[in-house]
């Protein structure tokens, strides 16, 4: 989406918030949870089309779909992050042995394969608390990027969910980030934020400044690996230090020079014996 037409959509909102208020609230406040879906490759389609198991299950009234590789004893969930997919995990799903694990991954809603065309923390967290709940237990999850944050917030929110261990990867540190990139990239005036802010309260039940990884993490009692970049430019590298400052059983691992999507042979070695210890 370029610059003009996003700038366009923005004096829209500021519009709207004259003469429809409300309904520049709502639509607002639905822009900043509508993630773009990205069309997915062939070769992606074909990766996650031959898994084990194609899983299909419903979650505030759509359709999510899932995946699940090997028949181990041990169960892992596998969380994508913001605008991804369960693609992105292709090399860690190779690695792990299927014989010991058993491997999900799920597409949030509005993204991979899963139907809708909204999401944010709260949404997040309510479909891996509806998945766990119905799967038992947890060896462990692995998540990246806006499903690290929603994995931390669900079990700050949830202190008794069956999770063993959890891998967060390049997280970002607070919602209110977002928002606030999210306003100036739109343009918004200073009545249209305070609309929409007034409706993130009144749906979410909490406002933005809330939802801070930092706060979250330290009510947390599992050990936890934590991996974060120092090149990082889409979730900066001090978030990982504050992290790990609150979180009182994790270790964190940087890296240096891959990015946000943290590809490498070496890290996914690491990860997978991580879950074996």
């Amino acid at each position: 989406m370029n610059k003009l037409l996003v700038r366009s959509i923005g004096a829209c909102i500021n519009t709207l918030a004259l003469v429809a208020p409300g309904y520049a609230a709502r639509k607002g406040f639905a822009l900043f949870c509508w993630p773009r879906r990205i069309k997915m490759k062939a070769h992606q389609l074909e990766f996650l089309n031959a898994a084990d198991e194609q899983i299909f299950f419903d979650y505030a009234n759509q359709k999510v779909r899932g995946y699940r590789w090997g028949s181990g004893a041990k169960k892992i969930l596998l969380l994508h992050g913001w605008q991804s997919h369960s693609y992105w995990w292709r090399y860690v799903i190779k690695a792990i042995p299927k014989e010991e694990y058993t491997i999900f991954s799920l597409d949030a809603p509005g993204h991979g394969q899963s139907e809708g065309d909204f999401l944010n923390l709260v949404h997040y967290s309510g479909l891996i608390e509806q998945f766990i709940a119905g799967n038992g237990a947890f060896h462990a999850v692995l998540s990246h990027s806006f499903g690290s944050f929603a994995s931390v917030f669900t079990l700050h929110r949830l202190p008794t969910t069956p999770i063993r261990k959890l891998v967060v990867m390049a997280a970002p540190g607070d919602v209110e980030y977002f928002f606030k990139y999210y306003h100036e990239l739109l343009g918004l005036n200073t009545r249209t934020i305070r609309l929409i802010t007034d409706h993130f309260v009144k749906t979410v039940g909490y406002a933005p400044a809330y939802f801070k990884m930092q706060d979250f993490a330290s009510s947390l009692a599992l050990p936890g690996l934590i991996i974060h970049d120092q090149e990082d430019t889409e979730a900066p590298y001090e978030n990982a230090v504050a992290i790990a400052s609150a979180w009182a059983n994790a270790t964190l691992v940087t890296t240096s020079g891959l990015g946000h999507n943290l590809k490498s042979k070496e890290l996914v070695a690491q990860v997978v014996e991580y879950l074996g210890e």
